[in-house]
Order: C-alpha cells, then structure tokens, then sequence
C-alpha cells in the first residue's frame, strides 16, 4: 500500500522469455513485445502448449493447465469473483490488457500487434493498487479537514471574538480619549475666551467711564468759555486771562482718545496646537478631504535659474551653464530660483502635496500677487518680507519663514513629500508631513488679499503631486 502511486502507473507486468518462440515477457515493467517477426499467436500458441506440456508431465490434467494458472494468479491477486470472458472472435480468454487502446484482448488478437499490452491481472492489480493510495490520500485529507474544521476554524472563531472584542475596546478607548482631551481643551479654550472677553470688556468700560467724564468736564470747560466769550464785558474780559489760561489747560490736559490693541480680542486665546493638529487631520483624511488637482506653476513667474517640466508640474534647478535667459515678464523673477502657482485662492479650503525627494535646499508656502519679481532684495525672496509665509529646507534644517524671521523646526523623519493646507475662512496655513498627517507647523494670520502658492528650488528638483 505504500507504493507510489506514479510509480503505480498502470505499467504491465511481464513473465519471462522463451527461447523456442522469441517472445520476450519483462518481469517488472509487464510490456508484452508484440512487434516481432512472428504472429503473436503461434508464439503464444507455442508457449500455451510449454506450458500445458509442462503441467501434464506434472500430472497435470489436459486443458486445465492455463485455468489453473488464471486461478492461481486471480485468487492470489483477489481479482475475479466470476468467470472470465471470452474473445468474440477467437473464443478465447481476454487475459490481456491493450494499454494503445484501452481494452481486453485475447492472445490471438492481431489489431493490436505492436502495441503495449498488459496481463489483465497486473493491470487489475495496478488499478487496485492505485485506488487504494487514491482513497488512502482522500481519507488523509478527509481527516485534515476534520482537524481544520473541529481545531482550526474553531479556535480561529474564538480568536476572532476575543480579538473584535479587544479591536472594539480600542476603538472606545481612543475614541474616549480624544473625546476627553477635546472636551478639555474645549473647556480650556472657552474660558481662555471668556476671560479674554471679560478683559476687553472691562478696558471698554474704564474707557467708556473716562472719556466720558473727560467730555462731560470738556463741554462744561467749553460752555463756560463761550460763556466768557460771550457775556463778560470788555474791561472785565481784559483782566481775566488767568481764569481763561487755566481754564484751557484744564481742557488740553483731557487728551486725545486712542485705539489700542488692548480694546481687542486677542484671538490667540483659541489657539491650540491640539486643536489645529485634529482639525487639520479631520480636514485632510475625512470623507470631505480637499485638494488642488489642477495646481501647476505658472510658467510665466518661473525663474530662469530653474526649468519647468512639460506638465508644468516639476521645477529642476539649473547649473550655471545650463541656464538660459527667457523673455522678458513682468511676473518673473529675475534673481531668485522661484515660481508660483496658477492657483490664487481667497476663500474656502485648499491643499496640495510637493515631491521634495532628495533635494537639500527649498521653500513652499504662499504670498501675495503684489510681491517683489526682480531684484535681489528681501521684498522678492521667499520668506524675507511680509507678503510670503514659507517652510524652508536648507542644509538638513526645517523652519518657517516670514517677515524676515526664522521659526526653527523640529522634524525626527526627513520626509520626502510636504504638503500645504490653507483654509481660508479660518485664515489658517498649515504645513504637513502627508504619510503621517502629522502638522509641522501653523501658522493663523489675518490675511488681506488672495495668496498664491510659492516655491523655491536650489537643489535638484520638486514636484507637485496630484
């Protein structure tokens, strides 16, 4: 039974050679050579005859020697439980097995001479063989899909319990704590409002009560000098100077009213980096996610220390001999390695995501359309007047840039794409790492005219990313 079931190939199984007739039986592979000089039934006629010959010295009954042989090798192989049938044309035995043509043949049966025949007894007993491996590989099976069925699929349905249980209560529990830190710094930032209010309240009412004393006492100091003005008589007029002279000062010494950034709101008091961070990430991976898909550069504002790419989508700094000069435009920068979007935005939220790649030396961010083009001065570089808000890389550091003033950056990852929200009725502008969402820096300013997107390149290239 532990034959391999290849090697089981339904092969036949031959006896042995006989020197009389030339008729060659192998022993172990079963091929009966039927391709020879000789017809295949005088040379089984004559072995037939051997064999009966050999059985009746033997004391042996005539004609009974290939029945006892069919008897012997069938009840030793188990095979035939009924009589075995006979050919139609020669009424003999189909004792064999055309493996050419899948069928049972007598000895006499010339159609398949040449071909590869089989004692039908080996061929039964190689079938036989061959559905005991199959059924013993079924059972096998069978057995593995029980365990699969009874073990795995049931301790997997109970992992599967515990481990939604345990997914759930990790979901609850992030979800509690963002809640918890929310509702706290919500708590926090309403009452940093509300003492913010109270503050201003209070300067407007100490205002309010000094200015209006000031011009009660002011009108009164003018009704009596027009009174003076008016009603005193030219001798007595003459001789009180004193009285109008102090009267006056009393009136110059009142002042004038100013505004100051004390009678207002400072709105930094609803500033949170928490806060800004899960907005921001709400903004960027809720179901209403912005973006800017058709933000390229304006080839008119491109520098000629860069090249625009054909999709007008990469800026590429330029070597010294490299560079050529464009036409003339009053849009571009002359001495600087900027560009600017198409893209000017004055209300509702946008983004946009740059391939940095390896470059060391690079500035995104935003600025007004009234900004400097030419010139080398600080009122056309990114970052250095107070018309551009920029994040700047230069030599492995990260800052923000804007007036001139420099925030330094903290960034653990060298990230290799940088992205820019700007949400417009909020007028805030945050700069983030896309794979992680995570804000690298924010910024809230009061913004008084539609801001394009700006970006510098002096090393390699960078790309907007749709």
């Amino acid at each position: 039974m532990n034959e391999d079931p290849k090697s089981s190939d339904l092969t036949p199984v031959s006896l042995w050679h006989s020197s009389k007739t030339g008729v060659e039986f192998k022993e172990r592979s079963g091929e009966f050579n039927m391709n020879l000089q000789q017809p295949i039934f005088p040379a089984l006629n004559t072995l037939q005859n051997e064999t009966q010959s050999a059985k009746e010295s033997s004391g042996g009954l005539p004609g009974t020697a290939s029945t006892s042989a069919v008897t012997t090798s069938d009840s030793e192989s188990g095979i035939f439980s009924v009589e075995s049938e006979l050919c139609v044309d020669h009424d003999s035995e189909l004792d064999w097995f055309c493996s050419s043509e899948q069928k049972l043949i007598c000895s006499h049966c010339i159609s398949c001479q040449g071909h590869t025949v089989t004692p039908l007894a080996s061929r039964v007993t190689s079938i036989r063989n061959h559905l005991v491996d199959v059924c013993e590989k079924m059972q096998l099976q069978a057995q593995r899909i029980e365990r699969f069925i009874n073990q795995t699929l049931t301790a997997k349905e109970r992992a599967l319990q515990v481990e939604a249980s345990r997914a759930r209560e990790q979901v609850v529990a992030q979800v509690s704590a963002v809640r918890e830190a929310v509702d706290e710094e919500e708590q926090r930032l309403l009452e940093a409002v509300q003492r913010e209010e109270e503050r201003v309240e209070q300067c407007l009412l100490t205002q309010r009560a000094h200015w209006g004393q000031a011009l009660a006492m002011l009108t009164q100091t003018r009704s009596r000098l027009v009174n003076t003005l008016t009603n005193t008589p030219d001798i007595q007029l003459a001789t009180s100077g004193q009285e109008i002279s102090e009267r006056v000062e009393e009136a110059e010494g009142v002042g004038e009213p100013c505004d100051t950034d004390q009678l207002k709101l400072n709105t930094s008091c609803s500033d949170s980096k928490l806060m800004r961070g899960l907005w921001a990430s709400a903004i960027l991976l809720g179901p209403a996610a912005c973006g800017s898909a058709n933000l390229t550069f304006d080839e008119c504002t491109v520098s000629p220390l860069l090249s625009l790419s054909e999709d007008l989508c990469t800026l590429t700094f330029l070597p010294k001999r490299s560079r050529q000069s464009p036409a003339y435009h009053p849009a571009r920068f002359d001495s600087w390695p900027n560009a600017l979007g198409t893209l000017a935005i004055s209300s509702g939220t946008h983004s946009w995501v740059m391939d940095v790649g390896e470059s060391g030396a690079f500035k995104l961010g935003v600025c007004y359309a009234s900004m400097g083009r030419k010139g080398s001065g600080n009122d056309s570089r990114l970052g250095y007047n107070d018309q551009s808000w920029v994040l700047s890389k230069y030599d492995g550091d990260f800052s923000f840039c804007h007036a001139g003033k420099n925030t330094s950056l903290q960034v653990v990852k060298k990230p290799t794409r940088l992205g820019l929200l700007l949400d417009w009725p909020s007028q805030t502008l945050v700069f983030y790492e896309p794979a992680s969402c995570a804000v690298l820096h924010s910024v809230r300013h009061a913004f008084s005219a539609p801001l394009l997107p700006a970006f510098a390149v002096a090393d390699r290239s960078v790309t907007i990313v749709h």
